[in-house]
Parts: structure tokens; sequence; C-alpha cells
């Protein structure tokens, strides 16, 4: 019998519950990890309130660290006593214990602890499919990151300048701009000004930028088609703000033969090896010292619905921990 976060209908934060739960022996092709750190993600809010539905009951949470206590049968990449992680494909993470699939773990590499990797597996493997993979930043481009402030953003924004782009990042609280700028912002404008998109013309001499990374979604998502160049990329990752309103898409070909992608993680780590190569980028980026990762709060597992309440008011800056 573990402690674990279940619900039993979408809702606000009120609807979590903490309860005994029987975790069973890990199944075939999968490992039992007991937890020593759990990542607090936006998109566990979305499965909480329904807008990304689960089967009812169910538990909450993809992100988490901590030591293999089991193997089922069939698996060979891990052995009891090894340090893991993982942020996609599992569900159930708010538990002092889960079992994940084999094939959706990751080995943590002893520089990196088990806090710091509950921080940061989902946020920085997201960070790293978006400035590596969906549009290969370079030196000496200038792009727009969305929320700069807030956990993506720290890490994905550090990374972007280390990698020589000018960053223009927003926010929508003017108590940020400075915490974006000491992430690697150039420039921070006010995603709730009207006519943001103007100054981000203005900042590229009228050229416009190649990809914007938009977690926002509805409040953002049209003016950031007007920052972009022709041909540019929109990466609409999220949408803290609501889903975006559809579109035609001759709106893009007006707006100069633009691109748009609604990605997710899981598709950029379908195998074993690719998850595993995109966790070992990130360890290596933040064992370089290029992208440092702040754990700013940290609340005991019984308390997820405070967590949830801070991170949807827009309470917490760089990374949220739970400790089981």
């Amino acid at each position: 019998m573990i402690k674990a976060i279940r619900f039993e209908k979408p809702g606000g934060s009120d609807v979590l519950q903490y309860v005994d739960y029987d975790l069973p022996p890990p199944g075939p092709g999968q490992v039992q990890v007991r937890h020593t750190a759990i990542g607090v993600n936006f998109i566990d809010t979305y499965h909480r309130t329904g807008l990304y539905p689960l089967p009812m009951p169910s538990g909450l949470g993809s992100e988490a660290a901590g030591t293999v206590s089991a193997v089922g049968e069939g698996v060979t990449r891990f052995k009891v006593g090894q340090r893991v992680g993982y942020c996609s494909g599992v569900m159930g993470s708010y538990a002092q214990a889960n079992n994940a699939p084999a094939d959706r773990l990751v080995h943590l590499p002893d520089a990196i602890s088990d806090e710091l990797a509950a921080a940061i597996l989902l946020k920085g493997m997201t960070s790293q499919y978006l400035l590596r993979r969906i549009h290969p930043v370079k030196a000496g481009e200038t792009i727009v990151f969305h929320a700069a402030a807030g956990g993506v953003g720290q890490i994905a924004c550090q990374w972007a300048k280390h990698l020589g782009a000018t960053v223009i990042g927003t926010t929508t609280s003017p108590n940020k701009v400075e915490l974006a700028k000491a992430n690697g912002c150039a420039h921070v404008l006010n995603s709730k000004d009207v006519g943001w998109e103007k100054q981000v013309r203005e900042l590229t001499g009228g050229k416009g930028v190649p990809v914007v990374y938009d977690s926002i979604g509805k409040d953002t998502f049209m003016a950031g088609l007007d920052c972009l160049q022709p041909r540019g990329i929109m990466v609409t990752y999220g949408n803290a703000s609501g889903p975006v309103d559809p579109f035609s898409p001759s709106v893009l070909a007006g707006k100069g033969s633009l691109f748009v992608t609604r990605p997710v993680l899981a598709h950029y780590t379908r195998t074993p090896q690719e998850l595993q190569e995109t966790a070992d980028d990130l360890f290596a980026v933040i064992q370089s010292g290029a992208v440092k990762v702040a754990i700013n709060q940290r609340f005991a597992l019984k308390d997820a619905a405070k967590a949830h309440d801070a991170l949807t008011g827009r309470q917490t800056t760089g990374a949220t921990i739970l400790i089981p």
C-alpha cells in the first residue's frame, strides 16, 4: 500500500484526494519506481480539469525520479537499485511509487540529482525538441518565446541564448521581466499589451522572426502569426489561456505561407534510444553550466492541490516539485 493522489471526476484542485492506494507488482515490460521527487507541470492541470480527458478514476502526473524497486518479466535495461526518471507515456506519478513501461524510463547520470531530474525532464526535453528538432535554432537568429519566465521558458531561453540566438521573451507579469532577462532574453514584452506583435517587428527591423514558440494558446496565437517571416513556423505546444480558436488555413497563405505545428513530446521520443538521446542532450547542457534550473517551489505530495493553485494562479517561477 502506498500514498497517492487520485481523483474520481474532472474539476478544480479540490477534486484531488490523498489516499491509500494498492500498487500492484510491475507487469511484463514494466519497472516499479520508488519516487524521491515528482515533477509538477501545467499539463497536469489539463488532465485534472478534463481538457485532456483521462479514464476515471485516475492518478495524476507524468514525471518523477527515483530508484528501481522491482522489474517485471522481460525487462533487461534496468536493475533494482538503479536511479531512473520518466516524464512521458506514464500516468500516476503523484504517488510514493509507480509502475512505468521500461521503454519510457531514462537512466540518470550521477551529476543530476533526483530533485533536479524531476524538475527538468519534461520541461527540459520539451525545450530540446522545440529548439533542436522542430526548428533547429541557429546562431544569429531572433526568436519569440512566450512565457519566458515559466518552467519551460527559463530552460529554453537559456538554451537558445547558448545556441547564439537573440531571444524575445514574453510574460504577462511586470514582476517577471527581470527574471526572463536573467534567463537569456535580450528583450521582454508583455503579451497582454495591445500591439506586442508590432514591437517584435520593430525589434527585428520589420523582418519578423523565423519561429514563435507558444504555450499560451488562444490569447497569443493570431498575433503570434503576425510576428513570423514568410515560411516561418508557429509552434503551439500549450493552452495556458485556452485552446486556439478554429481558423481557415488560407490565413497562413495570406500571412506568408506559414507553417503551424502542435507537437507533443511523446512523438519526438518514440523509441527508447530517441528518449535517452533527448535526455542526454538535456543533461549535457545542464552539466555544462549553460543552462541552470531553479527549483523555486517544493510541496509535500499531500499538498498537490496547493501546488496546482499556485501554478494556475501564475504564482510560480522556475520549477515546482512534490516530495513524497
